[in-house]
């Protein structure tokens, strides 16, 4: 029995230990600013090690298993999302104007879409392996489409924009990489820009994110609102500076400007409380980090011994990609406002989970490799 809970030698060689440290690391800096940007409070932080712990133990569970053996469970985790969608539009929880949580007691919210998101990335996967990424045949793209669009539609009357946002990219990405012809992504794109023109007074797009919008292209705007939120965090980075204003880890030591003053701070904003404390050297860190992790997803995606393996690698690495980018683009001003959390740092226990599930799907077909060439 306890030789089945262990790793066998042969593929604890083949781990690729420089993307688990820098996961470990990225959590670990995290926690630390999510304190900082918390104290006193620091119950957040409490949930968020407990999630991270958890998250461990999942981590080495999928280890265990050959990745190849999850593909049977990928229609089923699909349609649980599907399902948990369904429920979540009618019977879940809403937080920051989208009903899209289930409430596990009283303590831990968990997001349906995050689940989603992985579940539309192992199905594309399968599909894709099967069909030997003949992506340009008609009928198998529509396939494809349809296995996208209904979480997607779901999705998008809970509604969330952000994780629709992430879906779209992780599904652009799939499908770019699997050799779709160009004028169908660029058309992909175009339909996304008047998608959004077509929703604008449709409903479905809440007035606080249309205020998020606004607010991006015009701060002033909304000067108590997005506005406000964006100039506080710009206004937070730029007083970092270089070095940072330093981590005052006390319960005593004060509150920082971007702990005062800017809203969602330990999820959201996480990478305002980074540019105010640790300035530009805290951010370089971070970014180099994300590198390490981006690039060894990407070369696991290029050595996989098979389809499914290197879609869902590429799937992933489109997802950190788009989020990394979305959300410290959104504290600076060069992105709009969306919702989207920076992975492994930002405070949320099913993020934190399903992101690094992710990566342990990555070390799993990493360990598993045997290069093929397509």
């Amino acid at each position: 029995m306890l030789k089945k809970l262990k790793l066998d030698t042969k593929l604890l060689r083949e781990m690729d230990f420089s993307i688990l440290i820098a996961t470990i690391l990225t959590v670990l800096f995290g926690i630390v600013n999510i304190y900082a940007a918390m104290k006193p409070d620091v119950s957040d932080v409490k949930k968020q090690i407990l999630w991270f712990v958890f998250s461990l133990v999942v981590l080495y569970g999928i280890l265990l298993v050959d990745y190849n053996i999850l593909r049977g469970f990928a229609p089923i985790l699909y349609w649980g999302s599907i399902l948990l969608l369904i429920y979540t539009r009618f019977m879940g929880a809403t937080i920051n104007g989208a009903r899209g949580w289930i409430k596990v007691g009283s303590l831990f919210s968990i997001q349906a879409s995050e689940l989603a998101k992985v579940a539309i990335i192992f199905m594309l996967a399968k599909k894709l392996d099967e069909m030997d990424l003949k992506v340009n045949n008609l009928k198998n793209f529509f396939i494809l489409a349809a296995y996208t669009l209904l979480p997607v539609a779901l999705i998008v009357i809970q509604p969330d924009m952000g994780m629709t946002m992430v879906c779209f990219f992780i599904v652009l990405g799939i499908f770019f990489c699997a050799g779709l012809d160009m004028r169908i992504i660029i058309g992909g794109l175009t339909s996304l820009v008047f998608g959004v023109l077509l929703l604008w007074n449709s409903g479905l797009i809440e007035d606080y994110q249309k205020r998020r919008l606004v607010s991006f292209l015009n701060p002033e705007a909304d000067e108590l609102g997005s506005g406000l939120q964006l100039m506080q965090s710009m206004t937070g980075i730029g007083s970092g500076g270089f070095f940072g204003t330093g981590l005052k880890l006390s319960p005593n030591s004060g509150t920082s400007y971007v702990g005062q003053f800017v809203p969602e701070k330990q999820t959201d904003f996480i990478f305002a409380v980074i540019g105010e404390h640790w300035g530009t050297i805290g951010a370089i860190l971070l970014l180099t980090l994300y590198g390490i992790i981006v690039y060894r997803t990407i070369r696991t995606a290029r050595n996989s011994k098979d389809v499914f393996g290197s879609m869902i690698c590429v799937g992933l690495a489109s997802y950190f990609l788009f989020a990394i980018l979305q959300n410290i683009g959104m504290t600076i001003g060069i992105m709009p406002i969306t919702g989207i959390t920076l992975p492994l740092v930002s405070y949320g226990g099913s993020s934190l989970l399903t992101t690094i599930m992710s990566i342990a799907l990555i070390i799993n077909i990493g360990m598993r490799k045997k290069k093929i060439n397509f």
